[in-house]
């Protein structure tokens, strides 16, 4: 029997799936972040943040957290989180005891609480991994 890897629009649907899921308020303003899964960071983004190894990058957040934000700022474009679909799929399999929505959502987690800024305890409520 092939075993084929999960691919982008899974890895994507899993990942909608963790906003759908969360409390509200947390679940409409989750919404408005836009996601982007990719299969790898890109070489730029890894320069930028100094990583030498393609598979370390699972989760990115791009945007300016809610607590920093001002009504004064300059809109400069959408909050993103990137996801990286080989990064995952090896932690995932390195780990072999979670599943892969599991591990998706809590990434998804890490990442909106960059966005949010939430302390570890507000993760906590959310994902009981981050105990």
């Amino acid at each position: 029997m092939d075993h084929i890897a999960p691919d982008l629009a899974t890895l994507e649907k899993l990942a909608y799936q963790t906003v759908a899921d969360l409390p509200q308020p947390w679940q409409g303003a989750a919404a408005t972040i836009v996601l982007i899964v990719e299969d790898f960071p890109d070489e730029a983004l890894m320069a930028e943040m100094d990583i030498h190894d393609s598979f370390a990058l699972t989760g990115l957040y791009e945007g300016i957290p809610l607590t920093q934000k001002s009504v004064m700022d300059q809109p400069m474009g959408p909050d993103v989180i990137r996801l990286f679909r080989r990064p995952i799929l090896d932690e995932w399999c390195d780990r072999g005891n979670v599943t892969l929505r599991e591990l998706v959502s809590h990434i998804m987690v890490h990442e909106l609480a960059h966005h949010f800024g939430w302390s570890d305890d507000d993760i906590a409520a959310i994902d009981p991994w981050w105990e």
